[in-house]
């Protein structure tokens, strides 16, 4: 007789707020939920090559353990295959959880992973790299790089640091000119700020930066109007504030594919809050339903 597979738990050892002790964390968050599974701690960048060769020993469920970074490596080696993610939250902001229903508290989202029920997502992806969230070219990649700079070199906080590089990126401030290929039309634009999401993104007072849905099969990509600094500058305080306006963004409806082509060899592109610098052309579109994920039962009317 063959023995049962069990779920694997990939723990992001350094990432978010895995804390000391990210693995005894996990593992008292799943004995109380009697969820038997095999926990390793690895290092970020290993998640997905760990994630890959699971799937080909027929594990059925791999459970990410960590922030969005490793949310979104683990989705990239699952996406299109017969086995399903689990997620534990671990990270500063756990967007893809937070729109997944998911609890933050490590008990209660085992408790998911043990009473939970799969259910099919998009994934996003950029020159052939998921993406879970979002990605964003012009002023917010900029923003990062030299927060990270400011923290390698100066040892300040993570606040501090991007408050500093948030006010000198915007005194720096130019904006990109960018053709866009929208499905199979194109655009010529100008804009500080290109936001693609994966799924929908709110912008609206209430519920700014979050998702009511990731299965409606489509890009979210916003274009920032202002050019000029001072509407830059009075834009980016707005949306500081969750006070943004419907026209500081223009919202390209209904995208599938997104294809961004500039002078430029490369831009320094920004996927589920890391920097990268891509050549260009870059190339976006959406897989629908190509992930299955265990979320929440949905709540009886």
């Amino acid at each position: 007789m063959t023995a049962k597979i069990k779920p694997l738990v990939l723990i992001n050892r350094g990432g978010g707020s895995a804390g000391d002790d990210p693995v005894s964390r996990v593992r008292t968050a799943l004995e109380a939920a009697s969820f038997d599974a095999d926990i390793k701690a690895v290092d970020g960048g290993k998640a997905a090559t760990l994630a890959a060769a699971a799937v080909k020993r027929g594990v059925k469920l791999i459970v990410a353990a960590g922030g969005d970074g490793t949310m979104s490596a683990v989705a990239g080696a699952l996406s299109g295959t017969k086995t399903a993610m689990g997620l534990l939250p671990m990270g500063t902001l756990n967007h893809l959880a937070r729109d997944l229903e998911i609890p933050f508290d490590l008990t209660k989202a085992a408790q998911v992973l043990a009473t939970g029920t799969a259910r099919k997502i998009d994934l996003a992806e950029l020159n052939g790299r998921t993406f879970v969230n979002n990605s964003a070219i012009g002023l917010y990649p900029l923003m990062v790089i030299d927060r990270e700079a400011q923290q390698d070199r100066l040892g300040r906080s993570k606040k501090l640091a991007m408050l500093v590089a948030s006010v000198r990126t915007l005194v720096r401030f130019r904006h990109q000119r960018l053709s866009l290929t929208v499905n199979d039309e194109e655009k010529r634009i100008d804009t500080p700020l290109l936001f693609v999401g994966n799924n929908d993104y709110r912008t609206d007072v209430g519920g700014a930066g979050q998702r009511e849905s990731i299965d409606d099969g489509f890009l979210c990509v916003l274009v920032m109007r202002h050019n000029n600094r001072r509407g830059l500058v009075a834009a980016a305080i707005r949306a500081l504030f969750n006070r943004s306006r419907a026209n500081d963004m223009i919202h390209l409806a209904k995208v599938e594919r997104l294809r961004v082509d500039t002078s430029r060899k490369t831009l320094a592109v920004s996927l589920d809050g890391e920097v990268m610098h891509q050549s260009t052309p870059l190339d976006y579109r959406i897989r629908k339903q190509a992930l299955s994920v265990i979320a929440p039962r949905p709540k009886r009317a």
